[in-house]
């Protein structure tokens, strides 16, 4: 598995390579017992898969991280984005001529020290995602023999509280932000639909005799034009829509959308996507102030508006999990699981009654005829003496 070559006077350890067959210097040594000692090592760790060639864990940070960044091809286009940002301006500074081999945890403990003190703690976790996945990958492809990146305790994240508006509530913001956008609104709070979907929508995914949507797409705004991407988690839905806004639909689509299959339902002022930025300023917030709306009410909360309403309505989570599109039900209970306090109430109910019906006396039995209470008491007491079962039986003519 491992061999000693002698070159001049210095001792070469060489192995073969699993991957390329090729044989690869594990040391060279100017004595002949540091050359053994090295070739037991290599022939144990390989014979226990945890050989990592040197020349390997000597890579720079830097270039493997551009190798593995390349290699995400499967990610969304946002992500990527914000991943190359966090390796740029975050991760590389520190991390990029350093070997694989010399990054310690402690090194990315205090890396992390110093992102809390200037970023939040939802960014700090997503540069220290980036690092973490790099250096996992890395551990992958025996280029390290553990992820330093690992276990490393992060800043707590404290979680924004969950905003959503109740049905009087949306229709005011709906009256409040004009006819042209307040289908959008309604669209959002009862359909469900994420900000980017509604953008993308076209009008030939709009069934409105079956009152049904087809999520297919997803548009944003990324290097200075828009891009339309599939649905977060890649996956289709058909959202299920009531009457009402069936109707509004309809009559928003006659007016503001072009007749084409492909025209978008809810489009900006050239035909196109709409850009969210103008959007916020000149019609979300103010309209957030008109109806008397918490100016920190995000677009995005209307998705949580529309958890509350379903569950509100006693729907299973599953059927919430399906409107909304989220990728597990997990998911869907983890972050509106607290809005099912009713059934857990109904649950304490049930409980109550139950334990109420054990408290409740049971009915004592009905009592048993005195005359024939006798003759049982007189066959038991026969049975245990024959010889008085036999005097009884004369005496009583029998």
């Amino acid at each position: 598995m491992a061999r000693i070559r002698k070159r001049g006077n210095k001792y070469y350890v060489l192995y073969r390579d699993r991957v390329t067959k090729k044989e690869q210097v594990a040391g060279i040594f100017g004595r002949k017992i540091d050359a053994d000692k090295q070739k037991r090592v290599v022939e144990y760790q390989l014979e226990a898969g945890e050989w990592i060639d040197p020349k390997l864990q000597a890579t720079p940070y830097g270039e493997w991280a551009q190798q593995w960044f390349y290699a995400q091809s499967h990610l969304r286009i946002g992500t990527r984005e914000n991943n190359a940002s966090a390796l740029n301006a975050r991760i590389l500074p520190v991390f990029g001529e350093a070997a694989l081999r010399d990054i310690r945890s402690i090194h990315v403990e205090q890396f992390v020290a110093d992102l809390s003190a200037e970023l939040s703690p939802s960014r700090v976790r997503q540069v220290y995602n980036v690092l973490n996945a790099s250096l996992k990958a890395a551990v992958k492809n025996e280029m390290l023999k553990a992820n330093p990146a690992e276990g490393v305790k992060l800043p707590k994240q404290t979680n924004r509280e969950m905003l959503f508006l109740d049905p009087s509530q949306v229709e005011t913001l709906a009256a409040e932000i004009g006819e042209e956008h307040s289908a959008l609104v309604y669209a959002l709070a009862y359909g469900g639909l994420r900000i980017g979907e509604a953008r993308a929508l076209r009008r030939s995914r709009v069934n409105l005799m079956r009152g049904t949507i087809e999520i297919k797409e997803s548009v944003t705004y990324r290097g200075g034009q828009f891009v339309f991407t599939p649905p977060k988690n890649g996956k289709d839905r058909v959202v299920t829509i009531p009457r009402f806004l069936r109707t509004m639909l309809e009559q928003h689509m006659d007016t503001y959308a072009d007749k084409e299959p492909d025209a978008l339902v809810f489009p900006g002022t050239n035909g196109g996507p709409m850009s969210l930025p103008p959007f916020r300023r000149n019609e979300w917030k103010p309209a957030l102030l008109r109806a008397e709306i918490d100016e920190s009410f995000r677009i995005h909360d209307m998705r949580h508006t529309t958890a509350s309403l379903l569950i509100n309505q006693g729907l299973h989570p599953k059927i919430v999990q399906e409107h909304l599109g989220h990728h597990s039900i997990s998911i869907t209970l983890d972050r509106y699981g607290h809005l099912y306090e009713t059934d857990t109430q109904r649950l304490a109910d049930a409980l109550d009654a139950a334990f109420a019906t054990g408290l409740v006396a049971p009915e004592p039995p009905e009592a048993i005829p005195a005359a024939d209470n006798t003759r049982t008491n007189q066959r038991e007491h026969c049975q245990d003496d024959p010889a008085e079962s036999t005097e009884m039986r004369t005496a009583q003519g029998l």
